[in-house]
């Protein structure tokens, strides 16, 4: 018969025992609690954990419970980190759906990479265990044995006693990430916000939708945009070569109810006249040779959008009337086709040509150049706008320079004298090509030589283009200026300016400062 001192004994043994583990349970969960990244959960467990159970190592798998794969909360091999594994692996799933600590022989199991790199370091044996679910999260616990015996019964106790307060621990640290990852990109998108608002402030009126300038003549072409744009009234835009009679229809366009719209173009001048109609109305199979399917035109493709036809005045004339038709009833037929399309598109034109000159000349149709002139928006000439010339250079300038990754920065006040005289017969495409080729050329941060053609002292009976005839005096400006800086600013004297133009030191003296010509002009 037992001793009962014994056996009570023996109880007493017990309940100190498990009063000791209590306090280690409620040991570990407190410093659980308060670990708040990957970083102090893994400090945790590789140190007072791993002492206490004696394993070699672990491995912390996770999943969504609305997943059908799991990734790794944990480990200590930082390459498996970015992948992840199929539920149903004959691990993760094994451990899920048992309530008990689960048994891996490793050297009978096929296993993924992350097991298969530890049973690579003679760990043979592995216990899973299944930890509560959480919120949306179901985690997994293995720990990697040399030796199956070191995992007592008690360590299974303890473990299932801060079972809970690890899951509570891996919600809060993927939580607490998910939310600094959210407020660093609301600090990203403030940050560009910030710089847009900036940027846009900066610009204040030299910006008008991608339109550089803000001389008075430019304020009036913003201000005949604005009125028309809301409106579904056909634009005539007017301009010479390189005046941004494209911007200028962008800007219509994104101004007008149809800005979410893709708006069309078509160059009149590039599409050969045999093919302009298709690409206009479209065609249909078997129309002509190699019609050998259904093609949509750009009025179909513009249906309530914009359609910008730009060198209008290149426009055949056989097609012009089939485009006064469109105009006029809104409809077009396929080349091929006999039925008519209702067309919704709003039509904004653009020629550098004087139409009006083409009327006369019965190269366009008097009719169609009516219709389109509903509201006409003639742009000015580079040399009308000259205040524009440096805020355009020094766009160009930063533009470019980016582009080619050079640091050239700005132009010398002699370059940019020149650019406020020169004729600019190319207008803004023409001083942006400049700035190109400058850049290419400039040996420091600064723009000191821009070399124009010719064509920009042409004789004064020479025009520049149809729109612009230079004046007497304008002409003679150039020409003084142009010798000048060939003697390099000297005026008189045996190299001078004036031995070379054939005039007495005082007259030209005197013809410079009546023709406002300063030794900024020609000096740096």
């Amino acid at each position: 018969m037992q001793n009962p001192l014994d056996t009570n004994s023996v109880i007493i043994s017990r309940l100190q025992e498990r009063e000791k583990e209590q306090m280690l349970i409620m040991s570990f969960c407190s410093a659980l609690s308060q670990t708040l990244n990957k970083e102090e959960f893994g400090v945790f467990v590789n140190g007072i954990v791993k002492e206490h159970f004696q394993f070699d190592d672990f491995v912390l798998a996770s999943s969504d419970g609305s997943a059908s794969d799991y990734f790794i909360f944990y480990t200590t091999d930082q390459n498996i980190h970015s992948k992840t594994y199929a539920i149903n692996d004959g691990f993760f799933d094994c451990c899920r759906d048992s309530a008990d600590v689960v048994s891996f022989d490793l050297s009978n199991s096929k296993h993924p990479d992350y097991i298969q790199n530890i049973y690579k370091k003679g760990f043979k044996h592995v216990f899973g265990i299944s930890l509560p679910y959480i919120k949306g999260n179901q985690n997994v616990l293995f720990l990697f044995f040399k030796s199956a015996k070191t995992f007592s019964r008690e360590s299974n106790r303890i473990l299932r006693g801060i079972a809970m307060q690890l899951s509570i621990s891996i919600r809060n640290i993927i939580l607490t990430q998910q939310n600094e990852n959210i407020l660093a990109e609301l600090e990203l998108l403030k940050k560009n916000i910030s710089g847009k608002k900036k940027e846009k402030n900066s610009q204040k009126s030299e910006d008008f939708h991608g339109i550089i300038g803000s001389s008075n003549a430019m304020k009036d072409v913003y201000e005949l945009i604005s009125q028309v744009a809301s409106s579904n009234s056909t634009v005539l835009i007017l301009g010479e070569t390189g005046t941004g009679k494209e911007l200028v229809a962008n800007a219509i366009h994104h101004l007008s109810e149809v800005a979410n719209q893709k708006m069309i173009k078509v160059n009149c001048a590039s599409i050969p006249e045999n093919l302009i109609e298709s690409e206009l109305f479209g065609h249909e199979k078997g129309a002509f040779t190699g019609a050998t399917e259904r093609r949509i035109g750009k009025f179909e493709q513009a249906e309530n959008s914009t359609i910008f036809l730009d060198e209008i005045g290149e426009l055949p004339l056989e097609l012009q009337g089939k485009l006064l038709r469109v105009l006029q009833e809104k409809e077009i037929e396929r080349v091929g086709g006999n039925k008519s399309i209702k067309v919704n598109a709003r039509v904004i034109a653009a020629t550098n040509k004087i139409l009006e000159k083409e009327v006369y000349s019965e190269r366009f149709r008097s009719d169609l150049y009516f219709r389109l002139n509903v509201y006409p928006i003639k742009l000015p000439a580079l040399r009308d706008r000259k205040e524009d010339i440096p805020v355009l250079g020094h766009f160009f300038l930063e533009k470019h320079a980016a582009k080619m990754d050079r640091n050239v920065k700005r132009f010398s006040k002699k370059v940019l004298n020149s650019m406020m005289t020169n004729a600019w017969p190319g207008n803004v495409r023409e001083l942006e090509n400049m700035v190109e080729r400058s850049i290419l050329f400039a040996k420091d941060e600064k723009i000191k030589e821009m070399i124009f053609p010719e064509v920009a002292v042409a004789s004064s009976d020479a025009l520049v283009n149809e729109f612009y005839t230079k004046t007497l005096q304008e002409v003679e400006k150039e020409h003084i200026l142009k010798v000048i800086k060939k003697c390099n600013g000297r005026i008189s004297g045996p190299q001078g300016a004036a031995v070379l133009l054939g005039l007495p030191s005082t007259t030209l003296t005197s013809r410079m400062r009546k023709l406002g010509i300063k030794k900024e002009h020609f000096l740096d």
